[in-house]
């Protein structure tokens, strides 16, 4: 939990019991490797975060896996839309090795909310890092070539490579595994 206290110190200021208060709430969880931890027609009522290992966020398409985004270590996540519209989810989230997370109830999320406001900016806080990463994930699919996309997944996120399958990483990149291989062949003789 000293990892979450951390994080949570990074966005505010908290008290000592303001920050025992919050982290209170979050229970552990371990995952098995390709445990499912979402699935389609599930209602989202927890907010997330990694301590250990790594997660998929993906939806199937055509009878093909779309790899949205990967979460691990101090990461926060939950499927937003199903989080706070209450509707059924349409995705998955599956851990890609052994995996132990922190979870929150939307309610206790609440309550951690009412009883400080420093708690509730946090809060807000962090959702907006996520929309923003949602964003910056759009505008790189959108607006980056295949290439430039593998290049920026390299130096931002490096040991994601050695930590999930490749024709993952090419889902994640819009790209085929064939299409994937290509590229850092081209690479590689640069």
């Amino acid at each position: 939990m000293e990892e979450l206290k951390n994080k949570i110190s990074n966005y505010v200021n908290l008290s000592p019991e303001d920050l025992e208060y919050a982290i209170g709430f979050y229970k552990r969880k371990s995952l098995a490797k390709n445990e499912i931890l979402i699935q389609p027609g599930q209602f989202v009522k927890h907010w997330y975060y990694v301590e250990k290992g790594c997660l998929c966020f993906y939806s199937i398409k055509d009878g093909n896996e779309k790899v949205l985004e990967f979460f691990s270590e101090n990461d926060f996540f939950t499927d937003i839309y199903s989080y706070l519209k209450d509707k059924p989810s349409n995705v998955y989230f599956r851990a890609t090795e052994p995996t132990s997370i922190l979870y929150i109830t939307k309610d206790d999320v609440q309550k951690s909310y009412d009883h400080s406001h420093q708690i509730e900016r946090w809060g807000r806080l962090a959702m907006q890092d996520t929309f923003i990463q949602t964003y910056r994930r759009v505008a790189h699919l959108n607006y980056l070539s295949n290439e430039e996309r593998y290049l920026r997944l390299i130096e931002e996120r490096p040991n994601l490579l050695q930590r999930v399958p490749q024709y993952m990483i090419a889902s994640y990149l819009g790209l085929t595994p064939v299409g994937l291989s290509k590229i850092r062949k081209r690479l590689s003789l640069m």
